[in-house]
């Protein structure tokens, strides 16, 4: 006896299969993803210039990497302001933690090179005297763009932006990156179509699967004048939901071959202007990608047996998020004291710590969120922004900087 299935099921069966394998083939790649180089916070010292000789080419490459150290060491002295000394060979292998070839020549008896140094943090800091903790922003969901022949790319296949980004090292950066390597379902979540959406319930969700609490998103138009001809990207910083754009900038290189290092610079580039815009306080995370904090009211039911006598006791409790200026310690616990004076404020602490940056203040006040404004801005605060997350400021706001015009530079 044979079995027969309707033809309607026959066909649902199939487009399921078919839209499983084209899901899968979607999330597979071979050639897709690239994890981040380095995110310690190592010391880094770059372009360190050599040139010596030995009895061999070993000799020689080992004397050079010594060599690279003790002038990295003093570079890095000078630099943190510990006067520039230098200490012995022994100490300096236990405190570098790695050596980063830029560019080498390796001859029978002589090398040349330019080379990085990687000085661990916390080793380096206690023999130079400074202090081993750094403030970092809150951190940034990184998703880099590249424009190549009218072709909008972020994860959904390998990219020399996405190289140059996994490149980069951020232990000197201010800013927590958050670099997604491009595998499993990067591609489906973050793809090009996703730079465009402002929808903030989506983008909420997605960042906080990431860890992170905003997005950045470096963008590049790669324009080749002819094969095998120079190459000039624009370069553009943008940031959130929104696309906003903090600056724009040019560089150009004779060919192909020098695209990665004109990749690299720019990323060092872009990284100044996020640093840059952190301490002016306009990269402070997006109010709407931060949590909704829920309204404390009593419940109907207590309520109806509740007799209040003085109508001022009736009043609701809010909780709100207030967003403030961290440029160091003092100024969490001042704000935090001077929150706390406020009439009707029963409860102020801090929530998201981000030293350098703008960190985030839970407060719970009797009455309404427009009563807290209010008395906040009688206090001499500036309050921008609305419930139930609040941006204060203690001196006059400062309109956002506005796009750079494009400005050439040499690159390569």
């Amino acid at each position: 006896m044979r079995l027969r299935l309707p033809v309607a099921l026959v066909l649902t069966v199939a487009i399921v299969a078919l839209g499983a394998g084209g899901v899968v083939a979607q999330i597979e790649g071979g050639d897709r993803g690239v994890a981040a180089v380095d995110s310690s916070n190592d010391f880094e010292v770059s372009g360190i210039r050599v040139d010596v000789s030995g009895p061999n080419a070993d000799a020689a490459r080992l004397a050079g990497w010594r060599e690279a150290q003790r002038k990295g060491f003093v570079q890095l002295s000078q630099r943190l302001g510990a006067g520039g000394g230098l200490v012995s060979d022994g100490t300096l292998d236990s405190i570098v933690s790695s050596i980063v070839v830029e560019d080498e020549q390796i001859g029978p008896n002589r090398y040349v090179a330019r080379l990085g140094v990687l000085f661990d943090r916390a080793r380096a800091a206690g023999l130079l005297g400074v202090s081993a903790a750094m403030p970092r922003s809150a951190p940034f969901l990184v998703v880099p763009v590249q424009w190549s022949t009218g072709v909008g790319t972020v994860f959904e296949q390998r990219t020399v932006w996405q190289e140059a980004w996994a490149r980069f090292r951020t232990g000197t950066s201010a800013i927590d990156y958050v670099r997604p390597a491009g595998t499993g379902p990067d591609p489906l979540l973050l793809d090009v179509g996703q730079t465009q959406r402002p929808d903030r319930a989506w983008w909420r969700t997605l960042v906080d699967s990431y860890g992170a609490s905003d997005v950045l998103m470096p963008t590049v138009r790669l324009y080749r004048q002819w094969p095998g001809g120079p190459v000039i990207g624009v370069f553009e910083a943008r940031y959130g939901p929104d696309h906003r754009v903090l600056q724009r900038f040019t560089l150009r290189v004779g060919g192909p071959r020098g695209v990665p290092a004109l990749l690299d610079e720019a990323v060092r580039r872009l990284d100044g202007v996020y640093q840059q815009a952190l301490r002016g306080g306009y990269l402070g995370t997006d109010p709407g990608l931060n949590p909704i904090m829920p309204v404390v009211e009593t419940p109907p039911e207590e309520a109806s047996d509740l007799i209040v006598d003085d109508p001022a006791l009736a009043t609701t409790t809010v909780a709100v998020t207030l967003q403030f200026d961290t440029p160091d310690a003092a100024a969490v616990t001042g704000t935090e004291a001077a929150v706390r004076g406020v009439p009707g404020v029963t409860a102020a602490a801090t929530t998201s710590l981000a030293l350098g940056g703008i960190s985030s203040m839970n407060v719970s006040f009797v009455g309404t969120a427009d009563a807290l404004r209010a008395a906040l801005e009688a206090r001499g605060w500036q309050v921008i922004g609305t419930a139930p997350t609040l941006r204060i400021r203690r001196a006059a706001a400062t309109s956002a900087p506005p796009a750079a015009a494009p400005r050439s530079g040499a690159g390569g």
